[in-house]
């Protein structure tokens, strides 16, 4: 049956919310997961109505809706007061709130205390960056009964010590590391680990090594399931940016949007927006009071 956005959303009505023990689940599954990331009520239930299993609300809500440079700019309360936007539109999707730089590089309760505000604003799990050196971080925020996704690979957060966006696990020690991360991570107790720009035979290790899904970005293939970013895949860009190798634009909406309110600028100086029927008017009576005449008229 050819999907449709009507057909989807009616299966989706009969299907129980998405949660992390579900997600786990699907590792045996022959359908591969989809997560697309979202930072307002209008993306969650846009992305949630095609039916995508996970929404990430990223810190990558700092480049490309607040404009900065990278993701080293957000804090937990930017990353709450985004996830908060998503959930209330109610998804069936499983919210994946995205813990932003140095609110887990800290104590074991202040990570928890930043996991919980992520989860109080409405996300269903946390992810974090980094490997096995971030062990203690997700141990406590499971302690805390807060489901916990890993990310590794390219991890933004790091982009000084890597020395910029690079493709990770290129050599053969780095690609054994990131296995050993991996599987670290895995017995750690997270639910699910996204991969980075990593090569596609690495990844292909990794997911055959641990027991949860991998969700690959610029990963190849032989992941569990997919993750891209919202704005990318709907071509919110300028027409001169340099989308990452690993994006397939699905549409060109800023271009559209441009000419969309071009249009609307081009009605308002020609006068001929708004129109009548785009307009309140008087009564006849009303108007005769005021010495008005024909101003029901266009």
């Amino acid at each position: 049956m050819p999907w449709t956005v009507e057909a989807n959303q009616m299966a989706n009505s009969r299907t129980a919310a998405v949660t992390a023990p579900a997600i786990l689940a699907r590792k045996q599954g022959d359908i591969p997961l989809v997560m697309v990331t979202a930072y307002d009520a209008p993306s969650a239930r846009v992305v949630d109505g095609a039916g995508v299993d996970m929404i990430l609300v990223g810190d990558s809500v700092a480049m490309v809706v607040l404009g900065y440079e990278n993701t080293l700019q957000v804090t937990t309360d930017d990353m709450a007061h985004h996830v908060g936007a998503v959930a209330r539109a109610r998804p069936r999707a499983l919210v994946v709130g995205d813990l932003p730089w140095m609110s887990y590089h800290v104590s074991r309760d202040d990570t928890v205390r930043n996991a919980a505000k992520l989860v109080r604003a409405g996300a269903g799990a946390v992810k974090l960056e980094g490997g096995r050196k971030r062990i203690d971080a997700v141990q406590a925020i499971l302690d805390a009964e807060i489901p916990v996704m890993g990310h590794i690979g390219l991890t933004p957060q790091s982009i000084h010590a890597l020395g910029g966006f690079k493709v990770q696990g290129k050599q053969l020690d780095a690609a054994r590391s990131l296995v050993e991360d991996a599987v670290a991570l895995a017995e750690a107790g997270c639910f699910a680990i996204v991969l980075e720009c990593v090569p596609d035979g690495v990844a292909r290790m990794v997911t055959d090594s641990i027991p949860v899904p991998t969700i690959g970005i610029g990963a190849g293939r032989h992941c569990d399931g997919q993750v891209l970013v919202y704005h990318d895949l709907l071509g919110f860009a300028a027409p001169d940016h340099r989308a990452p190798k690993f994006v397939r634009r699905y549409a060109s909406q800023e271009l559209e949007a441009t000419e969309a309110v071009a249009r609307f600028v081009a009605d308002v100086r020609a006068a001929s927006f708004p129109s009548s029927d785009e307009t309140y008017h008087m009564t006849d009576q009303m108007a005769d009071a005021f010495g008005l005449y024909g101003a029901t008229v266009t």
